[in-house]
């Protein structure tokens, strides 16, 4: 697997793999997401990801919706805790009409003041949904409540009072101190020569101001324990429980994403799945998932329930992760849970939008990606006794926090 890369004098990278596919996808990755923002900054990072689509020195919000759609393709945008990604699919012969797009949008969006109030009701409008699905919520108030004074324990969408309160000086000011140029990647795959590309590339960032990072990112280290119950007026009862787990870099994040598989992952024969949902008929819906950022981690395990079935179900959630902790697992067992985890990178990773998001996120945090044999040999050389400690490390009951509604 080939990735070919270029580097402009002001930092910008482009990375692209060639595919034959007439098919293309193209994202800009910038290194900035909620987890950035100033107290006063709430929601700052998702806001821009929506304004800056409403108009340029030179197009207006509708010209860029359309630029795209109009030869079939598609333009959007998402927000997380760490990063704000601009991505696109069209046909190959509209590659120079993206790079175009992703670099008036991201640099010279001129913020017109109508716009930002039409769009501050839409994300408000965006927050009133979230607030009235428990099961989207629980997962906010969860890092709320395990990184307490945090950034990363706030909310990407921000409240009602902080969105309401942005002006254009504050997305201005937000935008100079985080779109960092040597924190920004463009990841590519398609039918092009590399050459045309960089042509394209060069193009249209290669006058874009440097802008290099000179602040870090305050660490996160303060993981507080807590376990909240809130009363809520729902039909079933909803809970969260989990810990602090390893960062992005940590030797144990790949035996860990092992774990969660084994646990509940995107799999119907994961050991909580077959415990609460086919043997007693408690869940519809388990799930365990681990979010790893550049300083710390995340892993929680997610289920509803009936009210009555509540305690159970946590009991056995427990009882679940402590036999993780006393047993080793069988080496039929490992070999199966690690050809099942093989089997899924190889699935996602045969489409290509999925390599396009892995090749930029990657290259954020890493300045590289591993080819899939190395993941391979990595899963492979995991051992009983490595996924022991883990579970031991991080599901100790005592470290344990959980947030429930009943």
């Amino acid at each position: 697997m080939e990735y070919k890369e270029h580097i402009l004098e002001n930092g910008i990278k482009l990375v692209h793999k060639h595919s034959i596919s007439p098919v293309a996808h193209c994202g800009i990755f910038i290194d900035a997401g909620s987890r950035d923002e100033k107290k006063n900054e709430h929601g700052m990072a998702h806001f821009i990801e929506h304004v800056i689509f409403k108009g340029t020195k030179k197009r207006k919000a509708y010209h860029i919706i359309s630029s795209l759609e109009d030869v079939g393709g598609e333009l959007d945008a998402y927000t997380t805790k760490e990063k704000t990604v601009v991505f696109a699919t069209f046909l190959t012969q509209y590659y120079e009409k993206t790079l175009d797009i992703f670099s008036d949008i991201v640099f010279n969006s001129t913020f017109p003041p109508k716009e930002l109030e039409k769009e501050k009701d839409v994300i408000i409008d965006e927050i009133n949904s979230y607030n009235d699905n428990p099961y989207e919520l629980i997962y906010d108030e969860f890092e709320q409540l395990v990184f307490d004074n945090h950034p990363l324990g706030r909310s990407i969408l921000g409240t009602e009072k902080s969105v309401k309160s942005f002006n254009i000086n504050d997305v201005e000011t937000f935008m100079l101190n985080n779109y960092n140029t040597d924190r920004i990647i463009i990841s590519s795959i398609g039918n092009i020569s590399f050459e045309k590309l960089v042509m394209f590339f060069e193009k249209y960032f290669i006058d874009v101001k440097s802008n290099l990072r000179k602040v870090k990112r305050r660490k996160c280290s303060n993981y507080k324990i807590s376990r909240s119950e809130t009363d809520k007026d729902t039909y079933q009862s909803h809970c969260i429980l989990g810990s602090v787990a390893y960062d992005i870099k940590n030797k144990n994040r790949l035996g860990l994403i092992l774990l969660n598989n084994i646990l509940a992952g995107n799999n119907m024969n994961s050991r909580l799945n077959m415990l609460l949902r086919e043997k007693y008929g408690y869940v519809y819906n388990v799930e365990s998932a681990y979010n790893y950022y550049s300083d710390t981690g995340l892993t929680y395990i997610y289920f509803g329930t009936d009210k009555e079935n509540l305690n159970r179900v946590y009991d056995l959630i427990i009882k679940e992760l402590k036999i993780l902790q006393n047993n080793k697992l069988g080496s039929v067992q490992l070999k199966k849970a690690k050809s099942q985890l093989i089997g899924q990178i190889t699935i996602a990773s045969d489409n290509n939008l999925n390599q396009m998001f892995s090749i930029g996120k990657s290259y954020l945090m890493f300045n590289k990606v591993d080819c899939l044999d190395l993941v391979y040999s990595k899963i492979e050389k995991l051992t009983a006794m490595e996924i022991l400690e883990i579970a031991n490390e991080v599901f100790e009951e005592s470290k344990i926090s959980h947030l429930i509604y009943k």
